[in-house]
């Protein structure tokens, strides 16, 4: 028995996280996975759904890349089993398995000004993708709850990329009206900003403090350790994988709506205290 999974580039870690949790839980469950990565190109996104489907594995899970979706059509006249992971798509039939991203955005963006912060910009993932927009809407409202007005406040949009956060964080930390603090919308992009405002003479957090988005392993071993919002991997792997196999068990299981919170995860690039010491497995703070 098989499931596939297609995500948008498995190098991220976000995604390789994602899948290994998807994986094992499958596998525990008797099935094995079969894994396409897109690198974000939607004609091999397309290519991969097909190659799936005619290997007639017994359901499907797709984190979406950013766009057109040309397999939409194809994929919504077979009877498989399909979920929609992280992202937002009208694809009929399919369960979706979300994070609460706009809830994190407020979030870190309200323990930010917490601090004390005054002009807060946001660099963001790329426009138009569910993750984004939500939690570029969440650093608004935090925003404006704050009685300040977002639309002074810089954002800039970039691919979630360790590179693109580093190019984007030397724009918006070399201006003259510089922000005193980032919501960055991930953590590959935030550690790119690390080194940008270091490059820039810059202390983090002293001139700029800085709030990440999803949790991954790499995010408590910078210096500073990165605040985060700490996405839940195990119960988004989890729950989709459950929801597949009960849905191949029973096709009349109705389509759900699943949302998960994200946890703050406070360590030294917003201001707060900054854990030293590690545990020898998986890197957890002492």
């Amino acid at each position: 028995m098989t499931f596939g999974l297609v995500v948008p580039d498995n190098s991220n870690p976000f995604f390789a996280e994602l899948a290994r949790v998807i994986e094992d839980v499958g596998f525990a469950s008797g099935y094995t996975m079969l894994l396409g990565n897109a690198m974000g190109d939607d004609a091999r996104e397309a290519a991969y759904i097909r190659t799936l489907l005619d290997r007639q594995v017994d359901g499907l899970i797709v984190v979406p890349a950013h766009g057109p979706h040309s397999w939409i059509t194809e994929l919504s006249d077979q009877a498989v089993p399909r979920l929609v992971l992280d992202r937002e798509l009208d694809l009929p039939g399919a369960t979706h398995v979300l994070t609460d991203n706009e809830g994190g955005g407020y979030q870190a963006t309200t323990h930010l000004i917490g601090h004390g912060r005054e002009r807060i910009g946001c660099i963001a993932g790329l426009e138009g993708i569910h993750p984004t927009v939500d939690r570029v809407a969440g650093w608004r409202r935090a925003l404006a709850d704050a009685g300040r007005d977002p639309a002074d406040a810089p954002v800039t949009h970039v691919p979630f990329g360790r590179a693109d956060g580093y190019r984007a964080g030397r724009r918006m930390l070399a201006d003259a009206q510089r922000p005193d603090a980032l919501f960055v919308a991930s953590d590959e992009q935030a550690i790119g900003v690390l080194r940008a405002a270091a490059e820039l003479g810059l202390r983090v957090p002293d001139d700029v403090a800085v709030c990440a988005f999803d949790g991954i392993d790499g995010s408590e071993y910078t210096v500073p350790a990165l605040t985060t919002m700490r996405q839940p991997f195990d119960e988004l792997g989890r729950s989709a994988v459950e929801w597949l196999l009960a849905k191949i068990a029973d096709p009349a299981l109705p389509v759900e709506r699943i949302t998960h919170p994200t946890t703050l995860v406070a360590r030294g690039s917003c201001g707060c205290p900054d854990p030293t010491g590690f545990d020898s497995e998986f890197g957890a703070r002492l």
